[in-house]
């Protein structure tokens, strides 16, 4: 049997699928269920983004979505925290843009490289 610790010890993460990266970037104006740091998947796309008032592609294609400036950050941290993203929701995009084998924005592939 699992102990509290033990069952608690995971952080739901919430995808949302979209149509378009166009459809995606409307329903984080809109839709109060998208919340800031959720993961946007766009398929038809190969985008993976996250949700913010001003989404945010974590793959090499964006469509509609925006993309982070290289500002030179050294780590994920310093490249997101100024943008108020949690680190995990940011790796949990780019492992599943990795497990459906996008090409991730160089921007985020540099701070966050895959793990061999």
């Amino acid at each position: 049997m699992l102990t509290d610790s033990e069952r608690f010890a995971f952080r739901a993460q919430r995808i949302h699928g979209f149509a378009t990266t166009g459809n995606a970037y409307d329903a984080c104006q809109v839709d109060e269920d998208v919340a800031k740091g959720h993961t946007l998947l766009v398929l038809d796309e190969a985008v993976i983004g996250l949700a913010w008032a001003w989404p945010v592609a974590v793959t090499a294609e964006a469509g509609h979505l925006h993309r982070i400036a290289d500002a030179g950050a050294s780590s994920l941290h310093d490249l997101v925290t100024p943008l108020g993203f949690d680190e995990s929701d940011v790796r949990a995009a780019l492992a599943l843009a990795r497990a459906l084998g996008f090409a991730i924005d160089p921007v985020f592939d540099r701070v966050a490289p895959a793990r061999s």
